[in-house]
């Protein structure tokens, strides 16, 4: 091979690994735009999940509060029905 033809080769080929470089260079910079969005999706999703936990937190707090709450009144309802019992018991036992 003359000079003139190993020169001519050597562009060729040049030229092939510039074309790779570039469409290299072109997919990096997509990926880059594209890693950049997943991570503003990412640090979205991470807002969502502290307010979730936030408001599961609320809603655990006022389920324990309504539990007591549901006890208590429970609780005074049983007591109310056995004065109302001992009540009629005795008025039973005054009518007898």
């Amino acid at each position: 091979m003359n000079t003139p033809e190993s020169i001519k080769a050597a562009l060729i080929r040049l030229a092939a690994a510039l074309d790779q470089l570039d469409a290299a260079a072109g997919s990096r910079s997509e990926d880059d735009v594209l890693f950049g969005k997943l991570k503003e999706e990412l640090a979205a999703m991470r807002d969502d999940r502290s307010t979730l936990q936030s408001e599961l937190d609320g809603a655990l707090a006022r389920s324990k509060k309504l539990e007591f709450a549901s006890e208590e009144v429970a609780r005074r309802l049983k007591a109310a029905g056995a004065s109302i019992n001992a009540i009629l018991a005795g008025t039973g036992a005054r009518d007898g």
